[in-house]
């Protein structure tokens, strides 16, 4: 039993690392994992910055068709003043440009994964100080 587990935890870690490279953060949904890093790190009031991502589909889902990024803040029920440009860097890898955070607080960022037929949101929350 111990073996199983071990193996089980160990098979894990191994998906979770082979999803974008060391350090990026996760956003999970139901079909696939987002790992991601800002470009700079950290991000900045009024500043634009840079998202790289790698879609990784979990089971069997499919390799997306496309992605989309957005972000708001939920509490002040409004989003950024820009639209970000979204450019295909291989098989399941993206940069999102232009996106600016014009005031601090909780922002949501927004990951839209786009198959043939579906798409799945996957949401995760950044403080901006």
């Amino acid at each position: 039993m111990i073996r199983v587990l071990a193996a089980t935890v160990a098979a894990m870690c191994g998906v979770a690392h082979a999803c974008g490279n060391p350090g990026d953060k996760l956003a999970n949904g139901a079909h696939y994992t987002i790992a991601f890093k800002t470009a700079p790190a950290p991000i900045k009031t009024s500043e634009h910055f840079a998202i790289d991502l790698t879609v990784c589909p979990l089971g069997k889902a499919p390799m997306p068709r496309t992605v989309r990024v957005d972000a708001s803040m939920p509490e002040h029920r409004h989003g950024m003043n820009y639209k970000p440009t979204i450019v295909a860097k291989g098989p399941g890898r993206y940069r999102a440009e232009g996106m600016l955070f014009h005031m601090s607080g909780r922002w949501e960022i927004a990951f839209e994964v786009v198959t043939g037929g579906t798409t799945e949101r996957i949401a995760t929350a950044v403080e901006l100080q």
